[in-house]
């Protein structure tokens, strides 16, 4: 697409976006086609609902667009481009433009989704930066929503490894949303990418975040939830991995646990009860297996006693009620390790959960 194309694309872009349903309108008329679709189908398409909806093209918009791109090394990936992911041209309402900066040709790549809440608790964002940093090294890239809390941690995790990772955001390139994750915005543009459907100058409206997490979830093979409410946006990214036949992943928690809620309901739906990175890669056998997820084996049931890392954290227990975060401090372990850990032993008869949120030594 040249130059002259790209300003059409975007005058008419920027004035459909007013309209709430004229993607989904274009996307069909370019799916009815019996030819491949081009750049010139695109913007007839696009020209045809936006004349039905009187709608005039916005070039002042296009050139204010095409300005900030070219000063700033961004891209546009349209619905018709080759660099445009087959994963997200397959869900039922694709985004016809993304605005991206960094290495698009990550859009390519096998990638998996990790979201959660945006307060979430020590333990959780350890458990998101473990599962990121393993999927990362393996060279499958990781899909999140910038947010604080979980998200931020496993962009953090995978960004510089092998897979790196995509952001998604609810909001145009130029308004990083958070303020808090604009240093983070900036190394993965460095060494990942961020991605958009809305154009350079969208403010981060409430009503844009379902729509970033239905690419977030669209972009990906599988969805893991980590530490969610029952009704938060990782569980809208959830459903819309669902609603395009997509895996869903869930890391459990205690039952009085309110960020726990959303993960272990998606569990009794039946989503996948994920531990370990082993628990993705047997449920998606077609991820990369390049690298090495470098992750300690989870203790089994029947050798939790014989383990003596295990004999080491039962010590640390002692046999007053305890925290996970007391176990990781006074272990040297990591969250994920105690968690797996406390798991088998919890089978194994040897700790129950109590009602607070603590744990106890029973033998």
């Amino acid at each position: 697409m040249d130059i002259m194309q790209l300003q059409t694309v975007l005058a008419w872009y920027a004035a459909l976006e007013r309209n709430s349903h004229a993607n989904r309108v274009v996307v069909e008329q370019l799916r009815a086609q019996d030819e491949p679709a081009d750049a010139d189908s695109l913007m007839r398409a696009m020209k045809a609902v936006a004349t039905r909806a009187r709608l005039k093209p916005d070039r002042r918009a296009a050139d204010q667009m095409l300005e900030w791109i070219g000063k700033h090394g961004a891209d546009v990936v349209c619905w018709t481009d080759t660099a445009y992911p087959d994963l997200l041209r397959q869900i039922a309402t694709p985004p016809l433009l993304l605005f991206a900066r960094g290495d698009v040709n990550l859009l390519r790549r096998s990638s998996i989704a990790i979201v959660g809440a945006r307060r979430a608790s020590r333990a959780g964002r350890e458990v998101a930066a473990t599962l990121a940093g393993q999927l990362s090294e393996r060279g499958i890239t990781v899909v999140s929503g910038l947010a604080l809390g979980i998200d931020g941690a496993a962009h953090d995790a995978a960004l510089g490894r092998p897979g790196s990772t995509i952001a998604v955001l609810g909001c145009g390139l130029d308004v990083i949303y958070p303020r808090q994750h604009r240093g983070l915005a900036a190394g993965i543009a460095d060494k990942g990418l961020i991605v958009s459907e809305f154009p350079v100058g969208s403010r981060p409206m409430k009503h844009h975040f379902p729509r970033r997490n239905r690419i977030i979830a669209g972009l990906s093979l599988g969805t893991v939830v980590v530490e969610a409410a029952e009704r938060s946006g990782s569980i809208s990214t959830a459903n819309h991995a669902l609603e395009n036949g997509r895996e869903v992943f869930a890391v459990p928690g205690h039952v009085l646990n309110p960020l726990a809620s959303g993960c272990n309901n998606l569990i009794r739906q039946g989503a996948r009860l994920t531990a370990s990175i082993d628990d993705i890669v047997e449920e998606l056998p077609t991820l990369p297996h390049a690298g090495t997820a470098n992750q300690p084996p989870s203790p089994t049931p029947g050798s939790a006693r014989q383990a003596p890392v295990v004999s080491k954290l039962l010590e640390t227990c002692g046999w007053a009620q305890f925290t996970i975060d007391e176990l990781v401090e006074g272990s040297g372990l990591t969250v994920q390790e105690v968690s797996s850990m406390l798991l088998a032993l919890e089978l194994d008869g040897q700790v129950e959960a109590n009602a607070n949120g603590t744990f106890s030594r029973i033998r």
